[in-house]
C-alpha cells in the first residue's frame, strides 16, 4: 500500500479476520484517530472473513498521524467479534 494522506478518499480500507463471518448481522470497522478521538465506519464482508470500507469523503481522514483501526462483528447470537488493531500513518499532502 502507498502513502495515505490526510482528507484523501476515493480509496478502500481492506481488514482481515481470522474467523469466518457467515452469519454476521452487523459489520463495523472501529477506530482511533491520532487526537484519541474514536468513532466506526459500517463495513461490507468481502469474502468469507475480510471486511472492506469504502472511503468517500475528505473529511473521514480528517488528522494525519497514527490511526488505530480494527474490525469489530456481532453474529444473529449476539456474539463480538473484535479483531486485531492495525496501525496506519495518515500524512499531511506534501510529506
Amino acid at each position: 500500500m502507498g502513502k495515505i494522506y490526510k482528507n484523501q478518499y476515493s480509496l478502500s480500507l481492506t481488514l482481515d479476520s481470522d474467523i469466518t463471518l457467515t452469519g454476521a448481522t452487523a459489520t463495523k470497522i472501529k477506530y482511533i484517530k491520532p487526537d484519541g478521538t474514536n468513532g466506526e465506519f459500517d463495513a461490507t464482508i468481502s469474502g468469507t472473513d475480510s471486511l472492506i470500507y469504502e472511503f468517500t469523503a475528505n473529511d473521514e481522514l480528517d488528522q494525519s498521524g497514527d490511526w488505530i483501526f480494527w474490525n469489530y462483528v456481532t453474529f444473529s447470537d449476539n456474539r463480538i467479534a473484535p479483531g486485531e488493531p492495525v496501525i496506519i500513518r495518515v500524512y499531511e499532502e506534501g510529506n
